[in-house]
C-alpha cells in the first residue's frame, strides 16, 4: 500500500506544486475564504460556543478533586489548564459546523494539529481558479488565559507546511528547514507537513493552517479571590501561510524574516522537533484578515 499510488502521486504533485507557485493568489484566496468561513461560523454561533465553554466552570464540583495537570514552568497555582476545554468545545463544534457547508473526509494521516479534515466544495474550486475543489484544513485550538495571551502562537513542526520538494520519485517529500529568527537567538525549524497532498483517488488538497485561540478570563484575579471561574473572553482566528507562500512566492519569510522566531523548548530537545513562535503582528502586516478577533460583549 505504501507505494501503490506513488508514481501517479509524484506526477500530480509536481504539476500541482508548480501551479500554486506560479499562482500564489489562488492559495491566498483559498486561505482568506476559509479564514472568513471559520470566523463567520464562530460569530454566527457565538452564543453556543460561549455556553459550552463556560459550562466547564459551572461543572467545577464534578472535577475539582481531579483537576487537569498544571503545565508550563513554575505555575502560580491559581488557574486551571483550559487546553482541553478549548479543544473539545471549539474543535468538535467547528468540525460539525464545517461539515454543514462542505463535503468532509476524515482522511487519516499519522501526525498534525488537533483537527484535520479534507474539505471539498465548488467555492474551493472558485478560490483555486478551478485547479482543485478540495483542500486539507489543519485546525489547531490554543486556549489560553490572561497570563499567556501573547501576540504569537507556539507551533510544532507537525503543524506547519514547508516548501515540499519531491525531486526523485523514490525519495518522497522533504522540506527545507526554515529559520526561526529572533532578536537575540535563532534556530532552524523543521516543518514536517507538505504544502499539499495528492490523495489515492487523485484529489489535490493544498494545506490550509488555521489556529483558533480562545482566551479566558480568571475571575479570581478580577475579584481578588472572590468569584472564581474561567469564562470565555475573546476568540482569535489566525491563518498561517502555506509553505509555498512562505518559501517560494511571495516568499513571506524573505520579506518578513522574523515571522517565525524561537520557541520555548529546552536546548537539549531533538532539534527536528523544536517548536517556533509565529508573530501575529507580522501576520497582520502580510494581510489584516490573517488575525481576526471576536470580543465577548
Amino acid at each position: 500500500m505504501f507505494n501503490s499510488k506513488r508514481s501517479s502521486q509524484y506526477l500530480s504533485y509536481g504539476k500541482a506544486r508548480e501551479f500554486f507557485i506560479e499562482n500564489p493568489d489562488a492559495l491566498i484566496s483559498l486561505e482568506k475564504f476559509l479564514t472568513d468561513t471559520v470566523s463567520d461560523l464562530i460569530t454566527s454561533n457565538l452564543a453556543e460556543f460561549l455556553e459550552d465553554y463556560n459550562e466547564a466552570s459551572v461543572l467545577f464540583p464534578f472535577w475539582q478533586n481531579y483537576p487537569p495537570e498544571e503545565r508550563g514552568r513554575n505555575p502560580v497555582g491559581d488557574q486551571f489548564p483550559w487546553i482541553e476545554v478549548g479543544e473539545q468545545v471549539f474543535g468538535n463544534k467547528l468540525v460539525r459546523l464545517v461539515a454543514e457547508q462542505f463535503k468532509v473526509r476524515d482522511t487519516g494521516i499519522p501526525s498534525g494539529p488537533d483537527k484535520r479534515m479534507v474539505l471539498s466544495s465548488k467555492l474551493i474550486s472558485d478560490a483555486c481558479k478551478g485547479y482543485t475543489d478540495s483542500c486539507w484544513l489543519f485546525l489547531d485550538i490554543k486556549s489560553v488565559g490572561p497570563r499567556d495571551d501573547q501576540e504569537h502562537a507556539v507551533m510544532s513542526h507537525n503543524q506547519i507546511s514547508g516548501d515540499g520538494r519531491w525531486r526523485k520519485e523514490r525519495d518522497g517529500i522533504k522540506n527545507k528547514p526554515i529559520l526561526a529568527k529572533g532578536d537575540r537567538a535563532s534556530h532552524l525549524f523543521y516543518c514536517a507537513i507538505p504544502p499539499l497532498y495528492v490523495l489515492g483517488d487523485g484529489t489535490i488538497a493544498p494545506v490550509i493552517t488555521i489556529v483558533v485561540k480562545p482566551v479566558y478570563k480568571m475571575l479570581g484575579l478580577e475579584t481578588h479571590g472572590g468569584t472564581q471561574g474561567q469564562p470565555l473572553y475573546k476568540i482569535s482566528v489566525i491563518t498561517i501561510p502555506n509553505g509555498l507562500l512562505l518559501t517560494q512566492e511571495p516568499n513571506y519569510l524573505k520579506t518578513f524574516p522574523g515571522l517565525f522566531f524561537p520557541g520555548k523548548d529546552d536546548k537539549d530537545k531533538d532539534p527536528r522537533k523544536v517548536r517556533a513562535r509565529i508573530s501575529f503582528d507580522l501576520l497582520r502586516q502580510i494581510a489584516p484578515w490573517r488575525v481576526q478577533t471576536t470580543p465577548i460583549v
